[in-house]
């Protein structure tokens, strides 16, 4: 749906401390010419916000928001939208799906995966040591990736990675077909799918249900060795276990863009962790050039009175 021949009433909100105010404002510009765009340093009347475009919104920020219809999250994980004392019940949560943040995401989550199974880590650990160090390459259907979570972003992810002739496992809490991809569904499944994984991928919704999911226990059950990649959400694991198994080689090596605190704090013994590389959250972030189309067809659908698209459940957290 274009916006250039349409009209939204009300102002729309903005906050993040990570997304660029002025990029965001001209990209729904060029959708919504019209489009009064505030950013939260200057937002007026709180009474005038119909629509809010936020990621991870501090405490209190939709206080006085009487008027508002709709809220935007920035990202994949709205886990910082929902069970809030600001927001009353109702009021419309999505999130983007541009496919710019699925191929963005694939892309990352390959980088990361084909670098473990090409034993890249320990070829710059041998060249910071001078070292002319041979290994074999492993045939890829010999190494067994799992992954996490089988949403919009993660089953890309898992597609992609079959398609490069590896063994592959999914695991979500209901159940998914994929093509290529051998699918597991429910917690009595989750054990086994870790236990048989030599690249382990975390790209799962952090809910009630998720947080903590991967404790000291079930990372354990990796295969001695295992890899560990996690581009979901910090607070799924049990990053103290994780430091602890990395460090006694249990957990060979990790891929890392996410923590139970960001920024990590510089005293963080992951920092200094050779087996690991840690990347400030940023596998995969929206496009506003792209992104901003999908959002302004969903401002005109509700300033038209219909439902919009992309629609989070609260109750799910995703």
């Amino acid at each position: 749906m274009s916006g250039k021949h349409s009209t939204a009433s009300g102002a729309l909100a903005f906050y993040s401390q990570l997304d660029d105010f002025e990029t965001w404002k001209h990209a729904l510009l060029a959708q919504l010419p019209g489009l009064d765009i505030r950013h939260s340093s200057a937002l007026g009347d709180p009474a005038d916000i119909h629509y809010a475009l936020v990621w991870k919104p501090p405490a209190g920020f939709f206080d006085g928001m009487l008027k508002l219809r709709l809220i935007v999250n920035l990202g994949a994980g709205v886990d910082s939208l929902v069970n809030r004392a600001d927001l009353p019940p109702g009021i419309p949560i999505t999130r983007l799906t541009d496919p710019q943040m699925a191929r963005m995401m694939a892309g990352y989550v390959l980088f990361a995966a084909l670098r473990h199974a090409r034993d890249i880590p320990h070829f710059e650990q041998a060249q910071r040591q001078g070292k002319w160090s041979y290994r074999h390459p492993r045939s890829p259907d010999e190494i067994r990736i799992a992954v996490l979570g089988l949403g919009q972003l993660g089953a890309v992810a898992a597609t992609e990675l079959s398609r490069l002739g590896h063994a592959v496992s999914g695991w979500s809490r209901s159940p998914k077909k994929i093509d290529g991809v051998h699918c597991h569904a429910g917690l009595a499944t989750l054990d086994t799918v870790i236990a048989n994984a030599d690249i382990l991928i975390v790209m799962l919704p952090l809910t009630p249900e998720t947080r903590g999911i991967l404790n000291r226990e079930r990372l354990l059950r990796l295969p001695r060795g295992a890899a560990f990649i996690n581009v979901a959400r910090g607070a799924l694991v049990d990053q103290a276990a994780l430091t602890e198994l990395l460090a006694s080689g249990h957990i060979g090596t990790a891929t890392l863009d996410v923590f139970e605190q960001e920024p990590l704090p510089a005293t963080d013994p992951l920092w200094r962790m050779p087996n690991v590389l840690i990347t400030p959250h940023l596998a995969s972030v929206a496009i506003p050039s792209s992104a901003a189309r999908q959002i302004a067809s969903n401002i005109l659908r509700v300033s038209a009175g219909q439902a919009p698209e992309n629609l989070i459940d609260p109750g799910k957290a995703y």
